[in-house]
């Protein structure tokens, strides 16, 4: 029989002082977290910030996550046993699952504790929604969309002119993300 070490050794979040199983990521799941996490790599090669993937985040004591991804640009916060404090940018790929608990609970726990962007990023759609922290606000930037050939070819001109197939991340000037990219060898 084959072991499967991740129902051995489940992980769990806190979320507001409830211990709750975190589930098993689809292979789309999988496959954006790895195109996210060569993005985040690429671009942040030998600058301050830098990328984690599922690592455990600190907030308090009642408080405790692992997102999918994150970058974390204040080093005082990186200890061998996870991240203490609110990464700058927190990125969560919707499942079924967890799409509630993202939207709701956990986006109101990043915005509370200060993470200043926050990405819901959902497979089923190819879509991006970027939130930008503003006075202690998630403030949505925009809800950014990947399209499959047939979908581009139905719009029309006026309708592809505005369609952003890019954004740019807030914590550096110069550094963009393809939404197409991310999406990318999806099944």
């Amino acid at each position: 029989m084959i072991r499967n070490e991740r129902l051995e050794n489940p992980r769990y979040e806190l979320v507001n002082g409830e211990e709750r199983m975190m589930t098993q990521p689809s292979t789309n799941h999988r496959r954006i977290a790895l195109n996210l996490s060569s993005i985040l790599r690429s671009y942040l090669r030998g600058k301050r910030c830098k990328p984690f993937g599922e690592i455990d985040v600190y907030f308090d004591e009642n408080v405790h996550y692992i997102p999918d991804l994150i970058i974390v640009c204040d080093k005082s916060k990186i200890h061998p046993d996870g991240i203490y404090g609110a990464p700058d940018l927190v990125i969560e790929i919707l499942s079924p699952s967890t799409a509630k608990i993202d939207r709701l609970e956990k986006k109101n726990n990043y915005e509370t504790f200060g993470v200043k962007e926050y990405w819901l990023v959902n497979p089923k759609d190819k879509s991006i929604e970027v939130y930008h922290l503003v006075d202690g606000t998630f403030r949505m930037d925009d809800i950014y969309h990947d399209y499959d050939p047939i979908e581009w070819k139905m719009l029309t001109e006026k309708e592809k002119a505005t369609q952003k197939l890019s954004f740019k991340v807030s914590l550096y000037d110069d550094f963009e993300v393809s939404v197409a990219e991310v999406f990318e060898d999806m099944i």
